[in-house]
C-alpha cells in the first residue's frame, strides 16, 4: 500500500439541516443599514452568527443586519429573544447564564434572556472607540477574550484582540497588528490563543506568556479561495481546533498539530460562518449558514474521537 503524506485524506462529513429561520421571522425587502454597507444594497433577510449552548441544550445565536437574538430549542423550535439597536455578531454564555455579545456597532453588551434587555458593559478602550468588536470567548477564570475586527484586512492590518476581566475591568490588549481578526478560543492549557484571520485566509497561533503577553505570533493554518475566509473557530476535547471557512461552505477539524482529519459540507449556502458543539456526547457540531439562514448539524462517527472540548458555560 502507498503511504500517504504528510497524512491521510480528511474524512467528508455531510451535514443536514437541522432548523431554519421560519418565514415569520424573516425579513426579505426590509431595508437594512448592514446589508447597505456590507451587500451593497442586496437586501438581506437575516444573517445568522454567534452559536452558543445553555446547560439546558437551547442553542442561541444573533442576526446581525437586525439586532436579534433566537434562541433554537433541542428540537429546533426557534424563538426570538430580543431585537434592539445594533448589530451583534458573536455570542457566548457565562456560567451564571448571563449571555454575552459582541456587538459591533456598541462593544460588549450583556443580555437578560429572561427579559430580553440589553445592556452596554464595555464600549470603548480608554475612552478610544473600538473598530468594530466580531466574536467573543471565555477563559476558564471567567477572562473574555475577543476581537476588534472593523474594517481591517491587509490594506489596513491593525486589527486587536483583547482580554477583558469583567470583575475588576481589566483591559488588556494582546495583540494590534491584525489584518481582521475574527473567531477564537483558547487551547486546552490556556497558554495559546487560536486566532482566525479572515483577509489573511488563515489561523494564527498566539502563544501567551505566565505575564499574559503575547509572545512569538505565528501562523498555524494556511487556506486558500473561497469568498472570506476562516470565520468562527471551536476547540475539540483532544485540542484540536476546529475552523468554519465561510465562503467555502466548509468547516474543518484539525487535531492538535493542525492536521485537517474531518470536514465539513454545507448542504446549503457557503455562509458557514461559526459553530458549536452539543448534543448529549458532545459529538454534534451545530453551524450557523448564513446564506440560507439556517442551522446545520453535522455528527461525528464515534470512531473518529472527535468531540467539543468543555465550555464555560457549563453546556458540555
Amino acid at each position: 500500500m502507498t503511504p500517504t503524506y504528510p497524512f491521510p485524506d480528511p474524512v467528508i462529513i455531510d451535514a443536514e439541516v437541522f432548523t431554519a429561520l421560519p418565514d415569520a421571522l424573516r425579513r426579505p425587502g426590509e431595508p437594512s443599514y448592514w446589508a447597505e454597507k456590507n451587500r451593497r444594497g442586496q437586501p438581506a433577510d437575516s444573517f445568522l452568527e454567534g452559536p452558543s449552548f445553555d446547560r439546558a441544550g437551547n442553542l442561541y445565536f444573533v442576526d446581525i443586519p437586525f439586532g436579534r437574538v433566537f434562541r433554537a430549542s433541542p428540537t429546533g423550535e426557534i424563538t426570538q429573544i430580543t431585537e434592539y439597536n445594533g448589530q451583534p455578531n458573536g455570542l457566548k454564555i457565562h456560567q451564571d447564564g448571563r449571555i454575552f455579545l459582541a456587538d459591533y456597532q456598541n462593544g460588549i453588551m450583556q443580555l437578560d434572556p429572561d427579559t430580553g434587555s440589553v445592556n452596554k458593559v464595555l464600549g470603548d478602550a480608554d475612552t478610544e472607540g473600538f473598530k468594530g468588536v466580531n466574536d467573543l470567548h471565555f477563559g476558564r477564570d471567567g477572562s473574555l477574550y475577543f476581537t476588534d475586527q472593523g474594517q481591517t484586512g491587509l490594506q489596513d492590518p491593525t486589527g486587536r484582540v483583547y482580554r477583558w476581566e469583567p470583575d475588576n475591568g481589566a483591559l488588556t490588549c494582546l495583540i494590534d497588528k491584525v489584518p481582521s481578526p475574527n473567531g477564537l478560543v483558547l487551547d486546552l492549557a490556556e497558554h495559546v490563543l487560536f486566532l482566525a484571520v479572515t483577509r489573511a485566509n488563515a489561523v494564527w497561533r498566539l502563544p501567551m506568556s505566565p505575564s499574559g503577553r503575547v509572545n512569538k505570533a505565528g501562523l498555524f493554518i494556511q487556506f486558500s479561495g473561497g469568498r472570506a475566509g476562516p470565520d468562527g473557530l471551536a476547540l475539540t476535547s483532544s485540542g484540536g481546533v476546529v475552523v468554519c471557512q465561510t465562503g467555502m461552505g466548509l468547516v474543518w477539524v484539525h487535531d492538535v498539530l493542525g492536521r485537517p482529519i474531518a470536514v465539513v459540507r454545507s448542504p446549503r449556502g457557503l455562509g458557514t460562518t461559526n459553530c458549536a458543539f452539543g448534543g448529549p456526547d458532545g459529538r454534534t457540531l451545530f453551524i450557523t449558514e448564513s446564506d440560507s439562514g439556517s442551522i446545520l448539524r453535522a455528527e461525528f462517527p464515534e470512531d473518529l474521537g472527535i468531540s467539543g472540548a468543555a465550555m464555560y458555560s457549563g453546556a458540555i
